[in-house]
């Protein structure tokens, strides 16, 4: 199911995103995680969109701002992120990428874009292309099942809800679609950086939550 959906995303990537790099999808526990982490679209800045790049094509592999919210979380361990902190994009190898989401596997969390059409750079997409990949997106959070569903930032939040949202108005609430619960959280790299403390202590307070 999920391999046919990676083939899915490729096609689509042709459509939506730059056609000299590849799709990135997700990486993380696949059966029934205690947490999937949803964000917006991947960049070039993503080193598995090359490709001559034969590891997995996960989210955030190369870069470094966003594994500081998963160090706090605890998805990945100090030592991992001092590595991590270590290492340019160019000298992240599969086998390293492979160590990082075990431990993103074993702690029991799901990563994953809303859409999957890398762009080259952190340009914004308009809705529509988003509503694209809904219809796919659905498909894999069913088949991966994840308890809780963490959605980054206004415009993920909105689109997967097919609601209004304002993160700032609804911080810590809970809406269930398609009887799964999810919670709109700040998004926490990019411009949203500045706000990377607070998806954390929103994050910590939701996972505490029955």
């Amino acid at each position: 199911m999920l391999e046919e959906l990676k083939k899915r995303y490729e096609e689509m990537q042709t459509k939506y995103g730059d056609p000299s790099l590849d799709a990135i999808t997700f990486g993380g526990c696949t059966e029934n995680p205690e947490i999937c982490f949803v964000f917006m679209n991947p960049t070039g800045r993503n080193i598995t969109a090359d490709k001559s790049w034969t590891g997995i094509k996960s989210p955030w592999i190369g870069t470094k701002n966003i594994w500081y919210l998963f160090q706090e979380l605890k998805v990945i361990d100090q030592k991992t992120y001092e590595e991590i902190k270590k290492r340019k994009g160019k000298d992240w190898t599969p086998e390293f990428a492979e160590k990082v989401y075990k431990q993103v596997a074993d702690n029991k969390v799901f990563i994953t874009n809303l859409a999957k059409c890398t762009q080259i750079d952190a340009r914004p997409l308009k809705d529509e292309i988003y509503k694209q990949y809904l219809d796919l997106f659905w498909q894999e959070i069913e088949y991966v099942k994840p308890k809780k569903i963490i959605l980054f930032g206004n415009q993920v939040s909105s689109i997967v809800l097919e609601d209004k949202i304002s993160v700032s108005k609804v911080r810590r609430q809970k809406f269930v679609k398609k009887d799964f619960s999810c919670y709109p959280v700040f998004y926490p790299v990019g411009n949203g950086f500045s706000n990377i403390d607070k998806s954390i202590e929103d994050i910590k307070y939701i996972r505490k939550q029955g």
